[in-house]
């Protein structure tokens, strides 16, 4: 799940400065999971920008829409006419999602009124934790199913650096060693031979960007057919 944070209040303000229209969008999925961005934090948004609005004097209209997705065409299309009713569309979606917003709705101004931190999984209520940085080569398979490349501070691959102290990070006290954590994972799997075996140097054309993948079955189904 792709996990974000509303942008601080004033600087979505200034974001919208010079703008007397505005259209707040948001997202109904990774985004309203995560609670920064879905039906209810546009709601919020809203509100607080017409109540600013009229502390301050100034005439503003701020109206509310979320759709499913942001990144998909299928959802966004709805908004183009409506989009077109209005100076800026502030979007509480995370970057693809704004992106994908602007492109489609082009040239129309979209704004993002969130910060995309990373993709994570939810620890606990209210609580989120980094989990994969995208990087084309899944090696969770050697790892017990732990990532180095994310869970590790330095993306280490062989090995932990010498730095952990009572099974913690030096990077932070807060963090467990990545390593420690392969470890007990592999010992528990039977699998500690796993990390006897060396692994290259990141091949980083898996992550080339921006990357696009393509499913030949949509866009050459004869292909799929002969499979």
């Amino acid at each position: 799940m792709i996990i974000a944070e509303r942008k601080p209040f004033d600087e979505i303000k200034q974001e919208i400065l010079n703008y007397k229209k505005v259209l707040v969008l948001g997202c109904g999925t990774c985004v309203s999971v995560c609670m920064a961005g879905g039906e209810k934090e546009v709601e919020l948004l809203a509100t607080e920008l017409r109540m600013a609005a009229k502390i301050a004097g100034k005439e503003l209209v701020v109206d509310e829409m979320t759709v499913q997705r942001q990144c998909d065409k299928e959802y966004v299309e709805a908004v183009i006419e409506k989009a077109a009713q209005y100076d800026v569309v502030l979007s509480m979606a995370c970057g693809a999602g704004v992106q994908f917003v602007a492109k489609t709705i082009e040239p129309a101004i979209v704004m993002p009124a969130v910060n995309t931190k990373f993709i994570g999984v939810c620890e606990a209520e209210g609580v989120w934790a980094e989990r994969c940085r995208a990087c084309g080569n899944c090696m969770l398979a050697e790892y017990g199913g732990i990532c180095p490349v994310t869970m590790c501070s330095k993306g280490l691959l062989n090995g932990p650096c010498g730095g952990a102290k009572n099974d913690k990070c030096e990077a932070s006290q807060e963090k467990d060693c990545a390593w420690v954590l392969i470890y007990n994972r592999l010992k528990a799997q039977g699998k500690l031979d796993n990390l006897r075996k060396f692994t290259g140097a990141r091949n980083y054309t898996f992550q080339a960007s921006p990357s696009k993948q393509v499913n030949e079955a949509y866009v050459r189904p004869e292909l799929a057919v002969k499979k």
